[in-house]
């Protein structure tokens, strides 16, 4: 308990976590509502095939992961920068005791973010469509409620991530560099590989197939519960993989 206190006075003092995750929180909405509010017109004319209102209204996720990424990421890179991760692996050798109680802080603080973004993107972007006259999603149909349930979890993952990527490259930006080509080129790039490899791939790159866990209508992906798992293995093993490096590395 005192070494998870210790890392929560840690992260309470730098501001820069306060603002990441009131910047993800408000990123993750404002892009939703922007969304829909520039396709509103489109679909009065004729609704998209696979009409799913609770998978649009988190679309601000693909933007918004980004700073939870670096969320996660500065919660060791500031020590890192500081050198004050030199003191905190004298006072505490047992490294993975250090990393458990970082990731244990970041997921907290990163998943009351998380249900802060999906709820506030949820129901402000069905309050628009619902306005608009177009089918809204109900909030106590339970394939609604696992949907938003995987969107907070998907976000907490990236903070997670974004841990795991700072520990590997000391460095904010290196760690968004990293969180950039994971959850936005790859997706983009890997669908051009040749035949069913590349459909494959595609299909279960860890953000790929966690982006499938907020949706309540089929889709050509994995089904939802299979995608959110598939995230939460990746992330699983590279967080195994970055307490090996901070083991081999930072004695």
């Amino acid at each position: 308990m005192n070494l998870l206190a210790s890392e929560w006075i840690k992260a309470r003092s730098i501001r820069g976590t306060w603002l990441t995750a009131i910047a993800g929180v408000f990123a993750t909405v404002a892009i939703g509502l922007l969304g829909i509010a520039g396709l509103l017109e489109s679909w009065h004319t004729e609704l998209p095939e696979g009409w799913d209102p609770t998978a649009i209204s988190l679309k601000g996720i693909l933007v918004g992961q980004l700073l939870f990424g670096m969320l996660g990421a500065a919660a060791v890179t500031s020590e890192y920068a500081t050198g004050m991760i030199s003191t905190s692996l004298s006072v505490v050798p047992q490294r993975s005791r250090l990393l458990a109680a970082k990731a244990a802080v970041t997921a907290a603080i990163a998943a009351v973010a998380s249900i802060l973004a999906v709820t506030a993107s949820f129901l402000a972007g069905q309050a628009i469509i619902r306005a608009a006259g177009l089918p809204a999603a109900p909030l106590d149909d339970p394939a609604v409620t696992r949907a938003l349930l995987c969107a907070a979890l998907y976000l907490t993952l990236t903070a997670l991530l974004g841990l795991a990527f700072g520990i590997f490259t000391r460095s904010s930006s290196g760690a968004l560099s990293i969180i950039v080509a994971i959850a936005l080129l790859a997706p983009a790039l890997l669908p051009a590989l040749p035949g069913a490899v590349g459909e494959t791939v595609a299909r279960f790159w860890p953000t790929t197939a966690g982006q499938a866990g907020y949706t309540v209508v089929a889709t050509d992906g994995v089904p939802p519960l299979v995608g959110i798992g598939v995230l939460t293995l990746f992330t699983l093993y590279v967080s195994i993989a970055s307490h090996l490096v901070l083991r081999a590395r930072d004695v």
